[in-house]
């Protein structure tokens, strides 16, 4: 396939960056080196008979035993706070899905305290041989006096880091989470290159035989596409079919685009360059595994192992929150042209209808036999359609309703329900109910 473009290395860089362990504590720990090497310079500039307001005074002693607890301390809490991140993934995975463990890997605080517990470490160990070997010799004073305040910044992170663990494993802080993320991905869902305008798929439904096919060199997930780069690579006049979409899954040898007329091969490799098929799925314009992770959570709580309705209320109610941003959304037409006679056609983008389904098809499946979680999908179901209705003219709201209707027709075949639990499901598809009496 080539080098990815620039936009989406750069793109990927950062996704990388944000969903590592290593790379912001490996940073932190450069910064406590820096850090060691320019207090030791400064201590040596000044010298042992210079007193420096606001710092600390103490033998050398007592500085070397300072600084050599410090740092077994600090080496020592790094495993435990290595060792509360992996139990925390663990639980993750097991109560919510294998898919929200990104969320705990991408969590910020998480690094800083890591990487400031190695940093504090690798500075008390470098400013340790800086320490005059005699003990009644005073100690270098910016050095000690910083290794103490890393010290104590070091402390309240980990109780922060502590706080932040426990709070960052109730559900609804892992469905908002993934919510917010999905949302500023979906506001993206309408962006086109400039200077394009919308051009009638229709018109490029047949395809020519001299049309060539550039096939995906690897299997992966469809993370990114970069349109703009699309338009800038190929000749004027060529019309380019991308044969997938973002957040589908690509065997290699599958086709990737369908280009025509026939492209030169620095072409072919700078086209293939715009779209990066990676091991692992992201979110970086995917909105769809948003959806995903959120209904995966729903499902397990649904499930007759787990048997928690209350969390599958929960996450429902945060899906109601995505896709009242996603239905209200105008999609990317599924075919731009600009003034050179260059089209994109993308025939496989999902459609609000498609988005509809995904989240809310298999959650309605899985709770007929929960009138409870049952019934804050309808009510859910219901906001979104007034919700989209409102927003202005959108096929949308009539697959929520096609929803609504589905999941009334699945709980009155449904065996041993009330009649009275089934009316009151009928009676929250009007407007006439509380929209907000979540029971559970």
């Amino acid at each position: 396939m080539g080098q990815l473009s620039q936009r989406l290395r750069l793109a990927t860089l950062r996704y990388r960056f944000q969903e590592s362990l290593f790379l912001r504590p490996a940073l932190l720990m450069l910064g406590g080196i820096a850090l060691a090497v320019v207090a030791t310079i400064i201590d040596r500039w000044l010298g042992h008979g210079t007193r420096v307001p606001l710092t600390l005074a103490m033998s050398s002693n007592a500085a070397t035993w300072l600084l050599a607890t410090v740092a077994g301390a600090m080496i020592t809490t790094v495993g435990v706070v290595f060792s509360l991140t992996v139990v925390s993934l663990q639980l993750a995975s097991d109560q919510f899905s294998p898919r929200v463990m990104r969320s705990f890997i991408r969590d910020r605080l998480s690094q800083r305290v890591i990487g400031l517990l190695v940093a504090t470490f690798f500075y008390c160990v470098l400013v340790l041989p800086a320490v005059s070997g005699e003990p009644t010799d005073p100690a270098p004073q910016v050095s000690l006096t910083l290794a103490v305040v890393l010290t104590l910044l070091t402390v309240a992170g980990i109780i922060a880091h502590l706080n932040h663990l426990a709070h960052g494993l109730q559900v609804g802080n892992v469905a908002r989470g993934i919510v917010e993320e999905g949302e500023a991905v979906a506001a993206t869902l309408d962006e086109v290159p400039e200077g394009t305008r919308v051009a009638d798929p229709h018109d490029y439904r047949d395809i020519p035989a001299e049309a060539v096919v550039l096939t995906s060199p690897r299997s992966g997930w469809v993370s990114q596409v970069d349109v703009d780069r699309v338009f800038a690579v190929v000749p004027a006049g060529t019309a380019v079919r991308l044969e997938t979409r973002v957040g589908a899954y690509l065997h290699s040898g599958e086709a990737l685009f369908t280009v025509w007329p026939e492209p030169d091969q620095g072409s072919r490799r700078e086209l293939a360059a715009t779209v990066e098929v990676s091991a692992m799925r992201t979110m970086i314009q995917d909105v769809d595994f948003a959806v995903r992770q959120l209904v995966d959570i729903g499902l397990r709580a649904l499930s007759p192992a787990v048997n928690d309705p209350t969390t599958a209320v929960e996450v429902i109610l945060r899906l109601g929150t995505l896709m009242r941003t996603v239905l209200t959304t105008s999609l990317a037409p599924p075919a731009v042209a600009d003034a050179a006679g260059r089209v994109l056609v993308q025939p496989w983008n999902l459609s609000h209808e498609e988005y509809v389904a995904h989240a809310f098809d298999q959650l309605r499946q899985s709770c007929l036999d929960q009138p409870e979680v049952a019934a804050a999908l309808l009510r859910v179901l219901r906001m979104l359609s007034t919700h989209v209705r409102d927003a202005g003219p959108g096929e949308a709201a009539s697959a929520v309703d096609q929803q609504m209707q589905l999941l009334l027709d699945g709980v009155e075949r449904q065996p041993g329900l009330h009649p009275d639990d089934l009316r009151r499901l009928r009676a929250l598809t009007r407007d006439d109910t509380d929209p907000a009496d979540h029971s559970l």
